[in-house]
């Protein structure tokens, strides 16, 4: 089950990671001409605390169960990003834009956060 844990939750921080290593890296012009179209619907800022947040989140799922200090703050981190990801779909829906990418990522953390606490 540890090991489930912790390949389901290495596979979301690595994508949450890339994802927002993107967003906090590109100016929100860049973003928009790679098919991010929904930062029109939020300043430069908010799209720069989006990806922190996914950084954050990314950090949080792995470095409690790794250092051991902590660990409940894995699946914590994972319902974090959950709540993140619905806000996504919610935006991308009300843009008419697929939102199947954020609805992959939000059940991975979610997977991730349920194998995090049956874990602890």
């Amino acid at each position: 089950m540890v090991i489930a844990f912790y390949v389901i939750a290495g596979l979301a921080a690595l994508a949450f990671l890339a994802a927002g290593l993107m967003k906090l890296a590109r100016p929100k012009d860049a973003l928009k001409q790679n098919g991010m179209g929904w930062v029109d619907d939020f300043s430069a800022s908010a799209v720069k605390l989006i990806g922190l947040a996914e950084v954050l989140g990314a950090l949080g799922l792995i470095l409690p169960g790794v250092t051991g200090i902590a660990p409940v703050l894995s699946p914590v981190a994972g319902i974090c990003l959950v709540a993140l990801m619905i806000g996504a779909v919610l935006v991308h829906n009300r843009r008419k834009e697929p939102a199947g990418p954020a609805i992959g990522l939000a059940a991975l953390a979610a997977v991730a956060t349920v194998l995090g606490f049956l874990v602890i």
